[in-house]
């Protein structure tokens, strides 16, 4: 079929044209490499721009809480389940007595401190669909966290994770088992974390 449209050789973009788009375009994805995804995914910033808009820290907490999830599901899934152990009888967390709550439901106030790169969990036995309303605080800034549950052949289920100083919200349990927070403590200072929680649950417990 002849094509009366064929363009004239002249108007094609020669090689030269097209080797120079094609370095620009290196060029740019390379700055782009460099200065946004290596920062923003893995915490590299080697020209420091990443630092400026805060995608450097985004990056490292990114890689923390990966890194530190891994190693969790890793252990709980290579080895027996931790011991646990009541709030009310651990030396390093204190609960309140349940608070004046209708039937099924309780209150309870735990706080713990965390040295610098401790790590702490501390579980609510749930049922499934069961609903808990909760408030923690760091008194020393952000901290990271991991909001997640286990049972018996599920080692690891995750709600959410990330840095912040203070974290409120409704957990619903995804199936009977152990839900809530494992914190790790990167400020460089020991912190004091406050949880408030309340709903339907039947036990505080902190993973030794």
């Amino acid at each position: 079929m002849y094509n009366a449209n064929k363009p004239d050789v002249s108007e094609l973009p020669s090689t030269a044209a097209l080797l120079k788009s094609t370095g620009i375009a290196l060029v740019v994805a390379s700055a782009l490499l460099v200065t946004v995804v290596l920062p923003a995914e893995y915490g590299v910033d080697p020209t420091r721009v990443g630092s400026v808009f805060g995608l450097t820290e985004m990056g490292r907490i990114k890689r923390q809480l990966a890194a530190e999830a891994e190693a969790e599901t890793a252990g709980t899934a290579d080895t027996a389940p931790a011991p646990v152990t009541p709030l009310a009888a651990s030396s390093a967390a204190a609960a309140t007595p349940p608070g004046a709550s209708p039937a099924g439901q309780r209150t309870d106030r735990t706080v713990l401190t965390l040295a610098p790169d401790q790590g702490a969990e501390i579980k609510l036995v749930m049922a499934e669909g069961a609903r808990v309303r909760f408030t923690w605080t760091s008194s020393g800034g952000r901290i990271n966290y991991d909001t997640h549950a286990d049972r018996p052949g599920t080692p690891y289920h995750g709600y959410g994770k990330g840095s912040e100083q203070r974290v409120e919200g409704d957990l619903i349990a995804a199936f009977d088992g152990s839900h809530g927070w494992f914190w790790r403590n990167r400020t460089g200072e020991p912190v004091t974390i406050t949880l408030q929680t309340s709903g339907a649950y039947t036990e505080v417990k902190r993973v030794v």
